[in-house]
């Protein structure tokens, strides 16, 4: 059948089952949204109240979920205002397909108006990107956007399609979308023989979880070959969930704000067992002294990843949970007995602790985790408040946190919020922010309330750029260079005339009775939590310093 550029989008869309869109429309865009508009039965849209928001609210239903988001904006500057949104799901690999419209074919390239190269300004932050300039390439394209999306080590891509294009007409043939299936080409025998020969002769393994075996939906296998290894486990930010954070084995988080136990064991251990892990430099601190005394055996979709930042002494590339599949499979159960109480000691000797009076961030998440009984969809934005929610939520499942972890977005989470609620409109999703985080993107308070989402905005505010601060504090003398807030934005006041429900809160008394209102009213509600401006996030490590020097406040008083 003959169909307009515009129909092929919204028939492709639907052929590859996707149910929900973000986005913002504009002139290039304006065939698309009419065609979106015969079809709002079967495709939801939500629009934002900036083309921002809405690539992060696709990338937080691509988190939530596993299946691709899917972010629409007109040309120029609506199509700009996606790439910090792209770029986040770059570095975190997020299938998502953002969808944008340009000026006509003829006027492409003579600075029109509206016009930019969005292909060009994209190539280094997405897996792939297209600009269709011929209606008949279209379908065939669109589809192969969605399996790229998928496939392997997913990510973003981008669809530039001219407003020509929309609207001239072709052949359109009905498909079934292709079943992505698990990278498994690169799994050898030879690896995986070299991997449980590591395993095998450990005394003191350590494994190290990251946010591809949250990818792959490792989590089943994952425990099983923790059970049959006998052996401790720490994470990544972006790990958190793939083992269950209530585990007895389970230690913490590893690097810059990870538990003592977890940098002291990493740091002592014979063998180091990294599953879907990129080996940032959060993670890391020196380099050169990191695990300095085990093997690391690396197990990873991306075979870019190996030996990237770091030096391992054996690898399995491929689906890590198919390589944990393969390899429990061959494991015989183990004990490691010795080695494990040790941690366990540690876990004794160096808990997580906050000062026990006030109101202050850790108690907030603490009191979050109570109130939900842990099964809350948690998002978050970038800072202090993002490190307290890593250390303080426990995650017993994959896909319960989503952060902004390797391009470190302020702004990220509200829209990532709207976005996984939309996904999983049964699940309470609360979004904590601090108050400099929160003005990035505020406006889309807006349209939680226009598409009457029940999802909770924890606003921690100490008045303060509080990481930047912090930094200073120790490490810049005191010198709190353009990181104070204080000023006069009530963010109350600001809820209220968004059409939400704003609560100020001072002391854990009035946050326990607001956290339960925002539980109870189904609609969205703000609560600005008011906290001290010098509250620090502990432990830490010392940029360029060694995980093992990993200190407390206590240590920092004890000096």
């Amino acid at each position: 059948m003959q169909l307009t550029g515009a129909q092929i989008v919204i028939e492709c869309l639907k052929e590859q089952g996707v149910d929900t869109v973000f986005g913002y429309p504009g002139g290039a865009i304006l065939n698309v949204y009419d065609e979106l508009y015969k079809h709002k039965n079967e495709i939801r849209h939500v629009l934002t109240s900036h083309e921002q928001g809405a690539s992060h609210a696709a990338d937080g239903y691509a988190r939530s979920t596993g299946k691709v988001g899917v972010c629409l904006a007109t040309s120029g500057p609506g199509a700009t205002n996606l790439v910090t949104g792209i770029a986040t799901a770059y570095m975190d690999s997020v299938p998502i397909v953002a969808i944008t419209c340009n000026v006509g074919v003829p006027l492409l390239g003579k600075d029109s108006f509206q016009e930019i190269d969005i292909a060009g300004v994209t190539m280094p932050i997405t897996k792939h990107n297209y600009i269709v300039k011929d209606v008949t390439k279209l379908a065939a394209t669109i589809r192969k956007a969605f399996e790229i999306a998928k496939k392997g080590r997913p990510g973003p891509v981008l669809v530039d399609i001219p407003k020509d294009v929309t609207a001239q007409k072709t052949e359109y043939q009905a498909k079934e979308p292709v079943a992505v299936q698990r990278d498994t080409g690169r799994i050898t025998e030879e690896d995986l023989q070299t991997a449980l020969k590591l395993i095998r002769e450990a005394k003191k393994p350590y494994v190290f979880v990251g946010g591809g075996a949250v990818i792959s939906g490792a989590s089943e296998d994952l425990r099983e070959f923790v059970d049959k290894i006998d052996a401790p486990v720490c994470d990544s930010l972006m790990g958190k969930g793939a083992f269950d954070g209530t585990d007895p084995r389970y230690t913490g988080m590893l690097g810059m704000h990870g538990t003592k136990t977890s940098n002291y064991g990493v740091s002592e251990c014979d063998l180091l067992i990294a599953i879907g892990v990129r080996f940032s430099d959060r993670v890391l601190g020196n380099a050169k002294k990191f695990a300095n005394q085990a093997k690391i055996l690396q197990l990873d979709v991306d075979p870019a990843e190996i030996n990237k930042n770091i030096v391992v002494t054996a690898s399995v590339i491929g689906d890590v949970k198919e390589i944990l599949g393969r390899l429990n499979a061959q494991l015989a159960p183990m004990e490691h007995k010795e080695w494990m109480d040790h941690i366990l000691a540690y876990k004794e000797k160096y808990p997580l602790t906050y000062h026990p009076e006030g109101l202050s961030g850790p108690y907030i998440v603490e009191q979050v985790y109570r109130m939900t009984k842990g099964e809350a969809i948690m998002v978050t934005e970038v800072g202090q408040h993002q490190m307290w929610t890593a250390q303080y939520y426990r995650y017993a499942k994959p896909r319960t946190l989503l952060t902004s972890g390797g391009l470190g977005t302020m702004g990220y989470g509200l829209g990532a919020a709207i976005g996984a609620q939309v996904a999983n409109p049964d699940k309470q999703v609360v979004n904590i922010a601090g108050d400099g985080c929160f003005r990035m993107n505020m406006n889309e308070v807006a349209t939680a309330v226009r598409e009457k989402l029940p999802l909770i905005q924890v606003v921690i505010n100490n008045h303060v750029l509080g990481m930047v601060r912090q930094w200073q504090n120790l490490f810049y003398e005191a010198r709190y260079s353009a990181t104070v807030l204080n000023d006069s934005v009530d963010f109350v006041k600001l809820a209220e005339a968004m059409g939400a429900t704003g609560i100020r809160v001072t002391t854990r008394e009035e946050f326990t009775d607001a956290f339960q209102k925002a539980l109870d009213s189904k609609t969205p509600v703000v609560l600005d939590c008011i906290i001290n401006c010098d509250d620090k996030v502990w432990p830490m490590v010392a940029p360029g310093a060694a995980i093992s020097e990993v200190f407390s406040e206590e240590d920092l008083d004890n000096k």
